[in-house]
């Protein structure tokens, strides 16, 4: 990265570098990081194909080359992430919100009625708050999170958004669960087991937070917490709605319908996935 570099140029020099390194979305994380150093979107880049790079702009880039080849996640160099659309500032306190979870989401909006409460259980960036409460003005929402920097950045995301009147953020354990009641409680927990670390890849194992990933032997350890104290929390007919991973969706289903809940249903996303488990409450 010396003289003579053009935005063309530079863009295909890193793309074969990053896959190099492995990195599946090679093209698509140079440009995004270009972009958003040269306060461009992606199109604004081939608008400006030929423009060359000063001094100053091939060094700040460089550093953000290396950081993403050293397998940093591209939203922990950006600082942001969009989420159901929606604009949100992401820090290495949080977990990345992914695209998966916008399926509980849309779950929870189809039950989800003017006036209710909603508890938001390990919220995190806030992502799944900030959607709900910015789709159903007149729904409430709380969100709890056992991380005092995973608060702050809920928090700041709810102002982004121009929702932090409407979106109640406290320090919680979820072991401990108070509040309520509740019309309905979504949660995406940690739900990776502990075995399966060392096959992660190193943008999540090296960098998102260990708390929102490991969940015990099995990976179902929190929703074990949830389900046994949820009932204690919801109104009669109040919905449990529980992001899953791979393989969990059955045992999670068992889990609620030992519980007591009715109306047990797994939804897919759109790789066919079994992705959200729901269940209703009967108190």
């Amino acid at each position: 990265m010396t003289e003579s570099w053009n935005v063309v140029r530079i863009l295909e020099w890193t793309a074969a570098y990053f896959r190099e390194q492995g990195i599946e979305s090679a093209r698509l994380d140079a440009e995004l990081l270009l972009a958003d150093l040269l306060d461009l979107d992606r199109v604004g880049l081939y608008l400006q194909y030929d423009r060359p790079l000063n001094p100053a702009e091939l060094k700040d880039y460089r550093i953000l080359v290396k950081r993403r080849a050293k397998r940093e996640p591209l939203a922990y160099i950006l600082g942001k992430r969009e989420f159901w659309s929606l604009p949100l500032l992401i820090t290495p306190a949080v977990l990345i919100p992914r695209a998966d979870t916008e399926i509980l989401v849309e779950e929870a909006l189809k039950e989800l009625k003017d006036s209710d409460i909603l508890l938001d259980i390990g919220t995190g960036s806030g992502a799944i708050a900030v959607a709900i409460a910015h789709e159903r003005p007149a729904v409430f929402v709380e969100g709890i999170d056992i991380s005092a920097q995973a608060l702050a950045v809920a928090v700041q995301n709810a102002e982004l958004n121009g929702l932090l009147d409407r979106i109640r953020f406290r320090q919680e354990d979820l072991a401990f669960l108070t509040g309520g009641p509740y019309n309905m409680i979504v949660s995406n927990p940690p739900y990776i087991p502990e075995s399966d670390r060392e096959g992660l890849m190193p943008e999540v194992r090296d960098h998102e937070p260990h708390q929102a990933l490991f969940a015990g032997p099995d990976g179902l350890d929190m929703y074990r917490k949830i389900i046994r104290q949820a009932p204690k929390r919801l109104v009669s007919g109040g919905w449990l709605l529980l992001e899953v991973g791979i393989d969990q969706s059955e045992p999670v289903a068992a889990l609620l319908a030992a519980a007591n809940f009715n109306n047990v249903t797994v939804r897919s996303d759109y790789a066919g996935i079994p992705r959200v488990v729901s269940g209703r409450h009967q108190g």
